[in-house]
């Protein structure tokens, strides 16, 4: 899956020196540039974002208190001209700080510490998860063994996941990216944000929508074109 990022600057020659370094990463997928931290903020409030590159003085708010304002930020990449920042921004527990102008490679350095990352996260997540045939998840105090088939879908409410499975929902805090990392590849569907679909549940679908067990869930316009490819298939 391709890491989706944002480019957050006030400045576009900065913008552009970013974009064509991203260009030459297949795995990498720009999908907006943001002119301040504001615009930023109402993107990441409608999308799914893995990685942001921010720059750290622009207008309005910096990007230092942009990033204290997001409850569950994404990985973050400061991209600054200035380097009396670099305490403050490494305890907000960024993957990099890079120094504009940005030489390629070492853009690429800050890249494979970001992959570096994702997989020591992934891997402290798999310790808590079985990968067998279910999944061990916290919830009322209790450990609920919770089998992939009898999970029906997904739902994401704040810090918490209401899983809900074909005789029971159980919540429980825990983010909705590491648990699509974990789910069995071609058998749950991200469709939303918000949620995450068993495709063997599927009733009916259209482009805005996927009907699961008689509910109608919502089809986000940034996972449409993936979800309608797998389900048309």
């Amino acid at each position: 899956m391709r890491t989706r990022c944002i480019i957050v600057d006030d400045e576009p020659l900065a913008i552009s020196a970013i974009e064509n370094h991203i260009s030459k990463i297949k795995d990498i997928e720009i999908v907006a540039t943001c002119g301040d931290a504001i615009e930023a903020f109402e993107l990441l409030k409608k999308q799914q974002i893995d990685l942001v590159f921010l720059d750290i003085e622009m207008p309005e708010i910096s990007g230092i208190n942009f990033l204290k304002s997001l409850k569950n930020p994404p990985s973050v990449i400061f991209t600054t001209a200035y380097r009396n920042y670099a305490i403050e921004a490494f305890d907000l527990d960024i993957v990099d700080y890079l120094l504009k102008p940005i030489e390629f490679e070492r853009f690429l350095r800050a890249i494979d510490r970001y992959y570096s990352l994702k997989e020591k996260k992934r891997k402290v997540v798999s310790e808590e998860i079985d990968y067998q045939d279910c999944i061990k998840l916290k919830a009322d105090k209790q450990t609920h063994i919770i089998y992939f088939k009898d999970i029906i879908y997904v739902e994401n409410i704040k810090d918490y996941l209401q899983i809900f499975t074909k005789d029971k929902k159980i919540i429980t805090k825990m983010a909705i990216r590491d648990l699509d990392n974990i789910l069995p590849n071609g058998s749950f569907l991200r469709i939303h944000r918000s949620y995450i679909i068993s495709i063997n549940e599927v009733e009916s679908f259209s482009n805005h929508s996927v009907t699961i067990n008689k509910i109608e869930l919502p089809v986000s316009r940034s996972y449409r074109n993936s979800v309608l490819s797998v389900l048309n298939k």
